[in-house]
């Protein structure tokens, strides 16, 4: 079982070049390309800002070779990528296709985009099913991701796109094409309110898995910390990866822990999310 995590976290506090070659030299055997500073968006009023990011330039794709040539000097490849969110803004929908681009552009064979929250698997599908042409013409596959909201009065997560197995199935099969796939987000399944754990979406899911999303919370908000550091139980999670026979990437989405890093302890850092990462690996190769 090969093990990757995101750039992003290790990226704004070593800038994505260097980030690539410390997640090679920390222990990992690939790198998740995170394509968030494609843009620059305002949540609060809802629309894109100026940028000079080399992604949101006319020069992305020879930034995503770059990064992959660096990966391959370190004896790393990209496995998956994240494109911009929230899905719901327009403008953040027409870079998808560059998003796809830059994943194959960097080796990667599976670009993470989130459904719209609030929107049906039919609705959803629109979305995917204007994309996956282009992305077959590149190589590459898309995956959905379970999401959730929040509900102020109950003060927990509630329901959400791909939130429940149920509803995670229906959007991939609506669908019906083998280059739409799912990606599990292991820390949005388990927090309260909203879906009906890892377990059973795993189990729900089986082939349909082809990508994961890895991070510990207190199974009510969505920490985004380094396993086995908060609330979720991953013995029974990889005991139904296994029992799907899962054979992706264990990819970290662990980024809030980098938070209280610094760029001169990063790599200590990325060398704890790649032990949690080999212990997760190493618990999957041991179940019979």
């Amino acid at each position: 079982m090969k093990t990757s995590t995101q750039t992003s976290s290790a990226a704004k506090l070593a800038g994505e070049e260097y980030a690539v070659e410390l997640i090679a030299k920390a222990g990992f055997d690939a790198w998740d390309f995170s394509m968030f500073d494609m843009c620059n968006y305002d949540w609060g009023k809802g629309i894109l800002l100026n940028n000079d990011h080399p992604l949101a330039g006319n020069n992305y794709l020879a930034f995503a070779r770059r990064l992959k040539q660096i990966g391959l000097d370190n004896g790393i490849v990209c496995n998956q990528s994240h494109a911009p969110f929230p899905t719901s803004c327009a403008a953040i929908r027409s870079y998808f296709k560059r998003a796809i681009e830059c994943t194959a552009e960097a080796g990667g064979e599976i670009c993470i985009i989130h459904p719209d929250n609030n929107k049906s698997a039919q609705e959803n599908a629109e979305n995917y099913n204007e994309l996956l042409p282009f992305a077959k013409d590149c190589g590459i596959k898309i995956a959905t991701e379970n999401m959730w909201n929040w509900d102020d009065k109950k003060n927990e997560s509630s329901f959400a796109a791909c939130a429940t197995g149920e509803d995670f199935v229906k959007h991939i099969d609506v669908v019906n094409d083998d280059f739409l796939v799912a990606c599990l987000d292991i820390g949005h399944a388990e927090m309260r309110g909203s879906g009906d754990g890892a377990v059973n979406m795993i189990h729900a899911l089986g082939s349909r898995l082809q990508a994961l999303h890895i991070h510990d919370n207190d199974k009510w908000h969505d920490s985004h910390q380094i396993p086995f550091s908060m609330s979720i139980n991953y013995v029974p999670i990889v005991k139904a990866l296994k029992d799907i026979n899962y054979s992706g990437y264990f990819t970290l989405e662990a980024d809030n822990y980098l938070k209280n890093h610094t760029s001169e302890n990063v790599f200590d850092g990325l060398r704890d999310l790649f032990a949690s990462a080999r212990k997760l690996a190493d618990m999957f190769e041991a179940e019979e």
